[in-house]
């Protein structure tokens, strides 16, 4: 018995021998991804497949084809009723390059991390040689995380200039949103019996290309066109303000945008699942593993994050500007029942590889489990008010009760030794939580060593452009955290994310950072620079230097070196960022930071004048009195070095019952 064979069956269909194997002469839609074929359900592409195959249709997965040939495409055949495609997990520019356009040297998405198996802009790419393969009487519709970002004109950050709607660039007849299985279902439905693509118009989280307004069936609102938001920069931030607004499934309506002689009709979010269908959803039969046919070529790096993982919930309410959630998932969340969570917890007990640990019990934020606010489920979220910054919401309902009674039972579920949360937690909105239970058991059981959060900054005006809460909230936070570590006994660390170079850090806000860093006793290992990728406020604000929220100017740091230096400013204490360092303080007027104090960043690299204090001399105590070497030395960037030990001494040893020596 050949068990390879046993083991891709239970895959969908990747080559002709496949269909074969299953007695099909065709099949009914084909599903293109730019990712390796990877069945598990934190997997778009595996999702839209699967959800296809339950309900009774032939779905077959062309992973990775080559862009350059036309017989990659239709290696497979053609199918009956259409292609639904999309670039993969994430967007494909993302996944080739660094925020400084330097090109990445792997790609966890790929098997063995390999490099250049999908092209730059793969939607785009796919649909064109799709359309060239098969044709244009056979209907394609293109997802997933790039064409939902990209569904207006947008800024493109690697081509420095606006772009158009990605259908009109794709050539696709229609374009799904946001987490598309309702819009999937409807879709394929309607082809399915006989229903012609263009005829298509009305569901819920999908775009089309038209001729007219009249085409679209829903209340709607026309922002500013492709030519206009393309040559003046106020009219992208207005659209971008639009979009975000009338982002909501309830209250939401249509947007139109021209693009020359068509018009771009962009339908009203779909409703986020019910309970009931993300239970479903999460629950079909994928093997969560990579297809066997990777196995040769090391599997697929990107499954090693999610395979003892559970996702119970979908959307956030968070609304930082940076990020593209919100504007793909929403803000309203929804969340799997306990007992969806707890029958995929047991079948991952019973994985080969698993070793008691449940690595996260999370999704785009762990801790949200249910709406903000009462108000959305009836009348949706907010047009120009955030749920949690600056300030919580008085609506906000912060109850942690139901996320701690799934991670209890999860705790207590046979052959599970310890759940993590790995995928974030919102601290402002744990604070929120007057209970304090919740924060207890995560410090008591969810923490592995070191607990990731997000302040991004310390500076609030900063953190007002990001859609973050002020630092005095963090700081709040550390300390309660630091206490409950003390009182179970726990050694476990704080790891704070940082944003460099976010629209409206001025070099005096970077330097301020460091000086926070510096106090807190901080030096981040990895600095993250703000990286503009389509679709988000933050990014509008770097394209137009214009805050959309408001139409104030808000300044952008955009200049390579002036990032440089903001960057080296939150890594100081590193060798080889000191001259970067050097050059921030001194544009930044913040001399007072080089010297020997306490407070500074930096040691004199100048002799003092004759007669003169040394530089720092205000914030330090005299160098006489600290042995520190002349600053007259030209060597005073290398680092002291003790005096060399002669050959046969030994370390002084503590004397036995000691007494400490009293704190300075």
């Amino acid at each position: 018995m050949d068990t390879n064979r046993i083991k891709r069956d239970r895959f969908l269909p990747v080559s002709r021998e496949d269909l074969a194997e299953r007695g099909w002469d065709e099949y009914d839609f084909l599903v293109i991804t730019g990712d390796a074929y990877v069945d598990h359900p934190t997997f778009g592409p595996a999702i839209i497949s699967r959800l296809l195959e339950s309900e009774g249709y032939r779905v077959a997965i062309l992973a990775q084809p080559d862009w350059r040939k036309e017989s990659a495409f239709t290696q497979l055949g053609r199918p009956r009723f259409g292609v639904f495609l999309s670039s993969g997990n994430i967007d494909s520019m993302v996944a080739h390059y660094t925020v400084a356009k330097k090109r990445r040297h792997d790609d966890a998405y790929s098997p063995g991390n390999r490099t250049g198996l999908r092209p730059d802009r793969a939607a785009i790419v796919y649909a064109n040689k799709a359309r060239e393969a098969f044709g244009g009487d056979l209907p394609l519709i293109v997802g997933g995380l790039e064409a939902s970002l990209r569904r207006f004109a947008h800024y493109d950050y690697w081509e420095d200039k606006v772009r158009r709607a990605i259908l009109f660039d794709s050539q696709a007849d229609l374009l799904v949103y946001g987490m598309g299985e309702t819009a999937t279902k409807e879709i394929a439905a309607r082809l399915a019996s006989g229903t012609p693509v263009e005829e298509i118009t009305d569901v819920k989280g999908t775009a089309f290309i038209a001729k007219s307004p009249g085409a679209c069936v829903y209340p709607k609102v026309e922002c500013p066109s492709f030519e206009q938001v393309s040559g003046d920069k106020r009219a992208y931030a207005q659209a971008n303000q639009i979009q975000y607004e009338e982002h909501d499934p309830i209250r939401g309506r249509a947007i139109l945008q021209r693009h020359g002689a068509r018009l771009l009709v962009v339908n009203p979010p779909a409703m986020p699942l019910t309970t009931a269908e993300l239970d479903f959803v999460a629950e079909l039969p994928y093997v969560r593993e990579p297809h066997p046919m990777y196995d040769a070529m090391g599997g697929v790096p990107a499954i090693e994050e999610v395979r003892f993982s559970v996702a119970h919930n979908r959307g956030c309410f968070g609304a930082c500007n940076f990020c593209s959630l919100a504007f793909h998932q929403g803000r309203i969340i929804s969340a799997r029942s306990h007992a969806s969570v707890l029958r995929e917890v047991e079948a991952l007990t019973k994985h080969p590889g698993f070793k008691g640990y449940i690595h996260d019990v999370g999704g785009p934020t762990a801790n949200f489990r249910h709406p903000a606010c009462a108000k959305q489920r009836k009348a949706g979220v907010c047009k120009n008010r955030a749920c949690l910054a600056p300030t919580p919401c008085p609506n906000l309902d912060a109850d942690h009760t139901d996320y701690l009674t799934l991670l209890r039972q999860v705790r207590a579920v046979p052959g599970v030794k310890k759940v993590f949360i790995r995928s974030g937690i919102r601290f402002d909105y744990l604070l929120q939580d007057k209970s304090g239970e919740f924060f207890a058991e995560l410090v008591q059981h969810h923490v592995s060593g070191q607990l990731k959060v997000a302040p991004e900054h310390c500076v609030d005006g900063v953190l007002d452009y990001m859609g973050k809460p002020h630092i005095a909230v963090y700081e709040r936070f550390k300390q309660k955290y630091d206490r409950l570590n003390q009182r179970y006994g726990k050694q476990q660390y704080l790891v704070p994310y940082l944003m460099s170079s976010h629209p409206g850090c001025t070099m005096d806000d970077a330097v301020r950072l460091a000086e926070w860093l510096n106090r807190t006793g901080r030096q981040p290992e990895q600095v993250q620079d703000f990286y503009p990728t389509p679709g988000t406020l933050s990014t509008c604000m770097y394209y137009t230097g214009i805050d959309p929220r408001t139409m104030k100017p808000v300044y952008v740091p955009k200049d390579p070196h002036e990032k440089a230096m903001q960057r080296a400013l939150m890594q100081w204490k590193r060798p080889e960022k000191r001259a970067l360092v050097r050059e921030a303080l001194r544009a930044a007027h913040r001399e007072d930071l080089i010297g020997y104090g306490k407070g500074c960043l930096l040691r004199p690299s100048a002799p003092a004048k004759a007669g003169g204090k040394p530089a720092g001399h205000e914030q330090g105590r005299r160098i006489q009195d600290q042995g520190r070497p002349d600053p007259k030395s030209p060597a005073e960037e290398k680092p002291r070095r003790r005096p060399a030990k002669k050959a046969g001494w030994a370390a002084a040893k503590p004397k036995k019952n000691a007494r400490p020596k009293a704190k300075r």
